[in-house]
């Protein structure tokens, strides 16, 4: 009888006594729930913009952007580095836009640096010929570009490489490498991925 009485004393101590109670604490229960689910969507809405914004096309370099590929010689350790540093970026039909580069002379002797930007790869679904990937490049593929650099030395303007994608082009991938010659000879390489969406 005595654990029967408890049971009475403690069980209506949960729920409320009277329906105003019931009803005032299903409201805040509903809008705790609608406040969290907002915020969950906030932040996810956030977290995709920051991600994004790595893979965005930059239209020119500015003094932001060569800071950020000056320091990425240092976070990177390499003779060339790119921006973005994800080494993709999206564009749109009838977009313009494209990426940055700059290299470094690692070795202990000047030379003379070319480079070349060329399509290497187009994945299978895209109806995009080589000549056609190539053809989007419309400023920077490096045909008549040469500069001396000194050994320690980078280039004191990254250079930009931009692509004119016409309204017609289909949604594709394509892998673009870029090739640095020094003296005539390979010095390095690296990729940068383009995506048509």
């Amino acid at each position: 009888m005595n654990k029967e009485k408890n049971q009475r004393f403690f069980y209506p101590s949960i729920f409320p006594k009277s329906r105003k109670a019931a009803i005032e604490m299903s409201m805040t229960t509903f809008v705790t729930i609608v406040l969290v689910v907002i915020v969950m969507v906030m932040g996810i809405f956030f977290v995709q913009k920051i991600f994004k914004s790595g893979t965005t096309a930059i239209d020119g370099i500015d003094s932001k952007i060569q800071s950020e590929i000056d320091s990425l010689f240092a976070d990177e350790g390499r003779p060339l580095v790119i921006y973005p540093k994800e080494r993709k970026i999206e564009m749109n039909q009838g977009d313009s836009g494209g990426f940055g580069f700059s290299i470094l002379n690692k070795d202990f002797d000047d030379g003379i640096f070319t480079y070349e930007v060329i399509a290497t790869e187009i994945a299978s679904s895209c109806q995009l010929t080589k000549a056609q990937a190539d053809s989007l490049i419309v400023l920077g593929q490096g045909r008549d570009y040469s500069v001396n650099l000194g050994s320690g030395a980078k280039l004191d303007d990254a250079i930009l490489v931009k692509f004119q994608i016409p309204e017609t082009a289909p949604l594709c991938l394509v892998r673009y490498q870029i090739n640095v010659e020094k003296n005539g000879k390979s010095y390095t390489s690296s990729t940068m991925d383009l995506e048509i969406i």
